[in-house]
């Protein structure tokens, strides 16, 4: 598996959550996986102790000679291999954002590519994901048909469609000299320029996503952001798997996080979670407030502008609301507005803390999701995890995952809204708080959530399959 980020080592979104657990259950499953990640900053600087250097390079990035390191880890029955280069990765953010990023994650590619035979390892199936790593799968058929990394099959996973990597020819010809035929519609441009995940949908064996939904939903211009075309005629070759979660480090009975435990037939650890932590973030309002919270990146993306559209009538309600997350500075500020409008019922916690995340799984009575859209997500499930109820927009893997409160026969796990509307969102959240205030249907609720299961072995045994079908 080829990734630009993982847990433990490094971490921005749910790709690092994929990287970090999908290959414990393939190894479980007989795979022999392994993990291919840069040598960020910050993992070096926790890790640089117990890797093992294996093996160190000049390469060619276009006219450029650069230096490639290659340090092994095996940390929990997994094993690591880190791209070393201080110039791309030391001292700088996972992704440098424009040309910069484009070149950083160039020479990444390159970097997997050549790397493999100075390692002793030649794998037979290559999982890449994103546009950081999409033109692996284009190399390795245009470039390296002559070598042993050209026997190498290919799998290619779209976590966010929205961020496709584009450039233009001329600098993707200097970093990576792409034969000029390929700048075409029918390989990798779209636009005028050249498209990275483009590369990655057009030359890869098999494409796969994160949820059944968002397949379908890949197939309409206005979630493909330009693909749909490419994605209607790789159809036979392109499957929804669901992601999953670590249900070690996400565990109500143990988290090594959460100050009380619980289970889902005894639920009294929760109730003190949720006075514990509104001691620690100054809410001061009863312990009996029903507490909703969001842990998210601060983008549009996240429906937040549905949030901030009807913030004050949200507060009408008898609820407090914790806001956990950081990103674009309008709904950094707004939310820390909200905490001096609204004292001691409202927390915004502008910056990421995974203790205080899981804090808030474990103290959380419902947790509000209202994404524009959502290829998979990975807070619902762990919301479920802690018998905390989402509240969530119909879209992608929440629409999998998330099932709407039935009055008839207690059947959902949740609370749903269909239209990307802020009003809708409010009914939703009423009627949540309203169903929650009736004891026999909260526990009801609860029980079904807790009784999910969203570990990673299911979605593992999916992966299996499709990787060993074109083995």
């Amino acid at each position: 598996m080829v990734g630009a980020e993982c847990v433990p080592f490094a971490k921005t979104g749910g790709l690092a959550d994929v990287m970090g657990t999908l290959p414990k259950d393939l190894i479980a499953l007989g795979i022999d996986c392994r993990v291919m990640i840069p040598f960020h900053s910050e993992a070096k600087k926790k890790y640089a102790t117990q890797t093992e250097h294996l093996a160190d390079f000049k390469m060619f990035l276009g006219w450029r000679e650069v230096y490639v390191g290659v340090e092994k880890l095996e940390l929990g029955g997994v094993t690591y291999y880190f791209i070393d280069n201080d110039y791309y990765f030391g001292g700088c953010p996972i992704y440098k954002g424009g040309y910069e990023e484009g070149e950083q994650y160039a020479y990444f590619t390159r970097a997997v590519l050549e790397c493999l035979e100075k390692i002793d390892f030649m794998p037979d199936v290559m999982h890449v994901n994103d546009w950081h790593t999409a033109m692996i799968p284009m190399l390795i058929k245009a470039q390296y048909q002559n070598r042993p990394q050209g026997g190498i099959k290919t799998v290619f996973t779209i976590h966010n469609i929205m961020y496709q990597g584009q450039f233009d020819f001329g600098v993707v010809h200097d970093w990576l000299d792409v034969d000029p035929r390929y700048y075409t519609p029918d390989f990798i441009e779209m636009g005028g320029s050249a498209n990275f995940m483009k590369g990655g949908l057009v030359f890869a064996d098999k494409i796969s996503t994160v949820s059944p939904s968002y397949v379908e939903e890949l197939k309409t211009p206005y979630y493909a952001y330009g693909l749909h075309g490419v994605l209607a005629s790789r159809a036979d070759d392109f499957v929804g798997i669901l992601n999953g979660i670590d249900t070690v480090e996400f565990d109500p009975e143990n988290d090594a996080y959460a100050p009380y435990h619980f289970s889902a037939g005894d639920l009294a650890g929760k109730q003190l979670c949720k006075e514990a932590l509104f001691e620690e973030l100054g809410l001061t309002v009863p312990p009996t407030t029903p507490l909703m919270s969001m842990v998210t990146r601060l983008t549009h993306q996240k429906g937040l502008d549905l949030v901030m559209r009807v913030f004050h009538e949200i507060m009408e309600e008898d609820v407090a609301v914790v806001i956990l997350g950081t990103g674009d500075a309008m709904y950094e500020d707004f939310f820390r507005q909200m905490e001096k409008q609204y004292p001691g019922r409202v927390c915004a916690y502008i910056s990421y803390s995974n203790a205080v995340a899981h804090k808030l799984y474990a103290a959380s009575d419902l947790f509000l999701m209202p994404s524009k859209f959502e290829p998979c997500g990975i807070s619902q499930m762990i919301a479920l995890r802690y018998g905390t109820l989402p509240i969530v927009r119909e879209t992608g893997g929440l629409r999998d995952t998330v099932f709407p409160y039935d009055e008839q026969n207690g059947a959902g796990n949740g609370f749903s809204f269909t239209n990307f509307n802020a009003h809708d969102m409010l009914y939703v959240i009423r009627y949540a708080l309203e169903t929650i205030s009736d004891p026999e249907k909260r526990s009801n609720l609860v029980k079904n959530a807790f009784a999910c299961d969203n570990a990673f072995a299911v979605s593992a045994k999916k992966y299996y399959d499709m990787f060993t079908s074109i083995a």
